[in-house]
């Protein structure tokens, strides 16, 4: 009996291991594949469950989600077409500055959006949602070694 109970542990242990596993891109894979509206969709259902958005802010944050989506789709694009081609190299001090800037302006604009859009209350969730996710990032890429 004791034997049938060892083996049943190592059954179940060598079944649960041996499921495929794609990485740890695999969501950031399936996420590429998606059009830009799809990827709206769900960022706006994701928030209106965490924020209690009603249907007006719903309709308004929509269309700043899906404007993000298609600048994060054409930006990759652009990205990805420059290093297939070989003419990508790594930005110089100055350039990183200059992205750096337009993307810090950036999110001082998207903030002003969202701000319109949203109560103060939900405002100051949605700002800790972000913070969150901005420090998980870090933690994640100082976890695997890289800058943070």
């Amino acid at each position: 009996m004791k034997q049938l109970a060892v083996l049943l542990v190592f059954l179940t242990t060598f079944g649960a291991t041996a499921q495929k596993h794609d990485g740890p891109n695999m969501r950031q894979r399936a996420k590429a594949d998606m059009t830009a509206e799809q990827l709206a969709t769900l960022h706006t259902k994701k928030m209106t469950l965490v924020l209690d958005l009603t249907d007006k802010q719903a309709e308004k944050i929509m269309a700043i989600n899906l404007e993000e989506a298609e600048r994060r789709k054409v930006k990759r694009a652009e990205i990805k077409a420059k290093k297939e081609s070989g003419e990508w190299k790594r930005p110089t001090s100055d350039e990183r500055f200059e992205m750096e800037n337009a993307r810090l302006d950036h999110q001082i604009a998207q903030h002003q959006k969202m701000k319109e859009v949203l109560t103060e209350e939900q405002y100051q969730t949605w700002k800790k949602l972000k913070l969150k996710k901005v420090m998980n990032g870090k933690k994640k890429m100082q976890e695997k070694g890289r800058r943070g």
